[in-house]
């Protein structure tokens, strides 16, 4: 690039971020709260604002707002019975799985056991491992879910307080409800200490786990906020493998399923994790999600993430000035299309790695309409559509999502969006 030329895109980058660069405290599309544990979504900021909008725990009474430091605290808190609104402030990290793995193990559970009984070269792959140790497997997670799987109730805000606030190993789960806003807090995804060993999984089988940091399941007005999303000390880098397969711990960060409704996310961070983010787990799930599943998903980094960013089945899902920072040779897409889908995902920003091309950004699992315009990849403006359907002619996937996203506080240019994302994305910088 000559001087002249290099000189012009830096001008037009600053000019960029000069436009566009929110005051502070107006990051978020709103004038922060004298205490974010009272904030609420702004109007107009994606689909969680539609109808009624959503204010969480924000007018709780004196009485309603607890302040915890324990994982035990922090489910007693949540268990507390009545849906008038309630605030749940986190100090510190609480930690779901203090006592390790073992306090969850039935009696006469022994892994090596089970690496010995469900060995392919002695069990086989045509069917799905049974017996005593998979029974006790089976008990010994149920005894996991059940410690470290908690409800949050309608009318509930989940805030962090300070920079060093959040959960590890724990799975909020958000069922049956209305009105949820979960901010600033570092969620360290849960490690599934008994997954299961499936040898009829694909060719050579695999390990399956559960558990995700963040569920939302059939409720509606959801605001999740400045978060980060991270498996912390325990990348998929640091698992061992059994039988050639890795002995996969992890499930996903956050999802969005059935029948789930009117969803932000927005000023998030999502690291290095594998199948990061999902909105709607079946294509036989029509009859829940079908005309739900609106989900929008802003200014959220997506940091060296494997897939999922999201994939969407069935809903209308706005994903605009997000900010994709991919590695490769582990990636294998950013934006999946799915079963009846209509995804719009306009005005974001791609640094990929120099040997990811860009028409691996999305992925055709269904045939589904897609609108994808304004998108920047290393700093040019790319036709993600185009390139996509060029790379892969045998999975060419259609334009025009068929509706156009309203719901929109601010929308910056692609080129800020790295910078912006990377000053106010998550915990710790909620106002």
């Amino acid at each position: 690039m000559n001087r002249r030329k290099k000189l012009g895109v830096v001008a037009a980058t600053a000019l960029a971020l000069t436009v566009t660069a929110p005051a502070a405290g107006a990051h978020s599309g709103h004038r922060p709260a004298a205490d974010p544990a009272r904030a609420t979504l702004p109007a107009g900021d994606g689909w969680a604002s539609e109808g009624a909008g959503t204010t969480g725990g924000s007018a709780a009474d004196a009485s309603r707002v607890v302040t915890v430091t324990t994982w035990e605290e922090f489910r007693a808190a949540l268990e507390a019975p009545g849906t008038e609104p309630r605030i749940v402030k986190v100090v510190g990290t609480l930690n779901a799985t203090a006592d390790g793995c073992a306090a969850f193990e039935a009696p006469g559970y022994d892994f090596a056991r089970y690496l010995a009984d469900y060995d392919p070269a002695v069990w086989g792959y045509e069917n799905g491992v049974s017996g005593p140790q998979e029974e006790l497997r089976a008990a010994s997670a149920t005894a996991q879910g059940q410690a470290i799987k908690v409800k949050v109730p309608a009318n509930t805000t989940i805030v962090g307080v300070g920079r060093h606030a959040g959960i590890t190993g724990g799975s909020l789960q958000v069922q049956g409800v209305d009105n949820v806003i979960v901010r600033n807090l570092t969620l360290e995804s849960p490690l599934d200490c008994f997954p299961q060993w499936d040898p009829t999984d694909g060719a050579t089988g695999a390990w399956n786990s559960e558990y995700d940091s963040l569920v939302v399941y059939g409720s509606t007005h959801v605001w999740i906020d400045h978060n980060t999303f991270t498996d912390g000390a325990h990348p998929d880098s640091s698992l061992p493998s059994y039988y050639g397969e890795v002995y996969q711990q992890h499930d996903g960060e956050l999802d969005v399923v059935r029948g789930a409704d009117l969803v932000t996310a927005s000023w998030n961070v999502f690291t290095d994790h594998d199948k990061t983010l999902m909105i709607g787990n079946s294509d036989s799930a029509g009859a829940t999600d079908r005309g739900k599943l609106r989900v929008t998903l802003h200014h959220n980094l997506f940091d060296k993430v494997v897939e999922r960013a999201p994939r969407v089945r069935f809903g209308q899902v706005d994903a605009y000035n997000n900010h994709f920072v991919v590695a490769g040779p582990s990636y294998v897409y950013s934006l999946g299309i799915g079963q009846e889908s209509q995804l719009v995902a306009e005005k974001n920003a791609f640094t990929l790695a120099s040997d990811v091309p860009a028409g691996q950004i999305l992925k055709k699992w269904k045939d589904a309409p897609v609108t994808t315009s304004g998108n920047y990849v290393n700093g040019r403006p790319v036709d993600l559509l185009a390139v996509h359907n060029e790379q892969f002619p045998g999975e060419a996937l259609r334009a025009d999502a068929g509706w156009t996203p309203v719901l929109r506080t601010r929308v910056d240019h692609p080129l800020a969006v790295p910078v912006l994302v990377a000053l106010h994305s998550g915990a710790g910088r909620a106002r």
